[in-house]
């Protein structure tokens, strides 16, 4: 993954005027938090983080102090008609760190024939990495799977350096037989009367 870089300005006034004058002016409001450091408040461009946050886990480096400083988003706050951000709290990280994130499972191929369904149990699977190697996506093959199949989160292979966060005897998806409709079960039973 790539290291997206966002230009911050610190922040010195807090509360809803200050926030809504930064929102105003293309700015985000957010907060830098972990490794025991005080908690750094910043104003992030507002475009800027949208794009980034287009990534999952995406990794950020933003200048704190004048040191430009590896980050993790941990919370966005959106406004709940228009999807804006309103604030982010991020997690400051170091090279090498170990974190916990949680990546989305993607499949490809077609499940056997016969009208099943493919019920995603986890739409996301949490796994541990490096905080600069964190892998986007997983990529499941469904391809031939039959009605009752299911693919457990052992059962998938992992980028290099990635652990699963999580018992690997989870299911992650699973396969569901088509429903007969109603016509068919009231001719199943016509027929099993005479």
């Amino acid at each position: 993954m790539s290291e997206i870089r966002l230009a911050a300005e610190s922040r010195t006034e807090f509360g809803k005027g200050a926030a809504r004058r930064a929102r105003r002016a293309g700015f985000v409001p957010g907060v830098v938090y972990g490794h025991g450091h005080t908690p750094v408040h910043l104003n992030l461009p507002s475009h800027d983080l949208m794009m980034a946050l287009k990534t999952p886990n995406a990794l950020l480096v933003v200048p704190i102090e004048g040191k430009d400083e590896y980050v993790l988003p941990k919370a966005v706050q959106r406004e709940a008609i228009k999807r804006t951000i309103e604030h982010v709290d991020l997690l400051l990280v170091k090279r090498g760190e170990k974190v916990t994130v949680e990546i989305p499972v993607l499949t490809e191929g077609e499940l056997a024939a016969g009208g099943n369904l493919l019920e995603h149990v986890l739409n996301a699977l949490p796994v541990e990495a490096e905080a600069t190697h964190l892998p986007e996506n997983v990529t499941v093959s469904v391809a031939g799977l039959e009605a009752g199949a299911s693919v457990l989160a052992k059962d998938i292979t992992l980028p290099a350096g990635t652990v699963l966060a999580i018992d690997g005897d989870t299911v992650v998806l699973q396969v569901i037989g088509a429903q007969a409709s109603q016509a068919d079960a009231d001719a199943e039973a016509a027929a099993a009367e005479a």
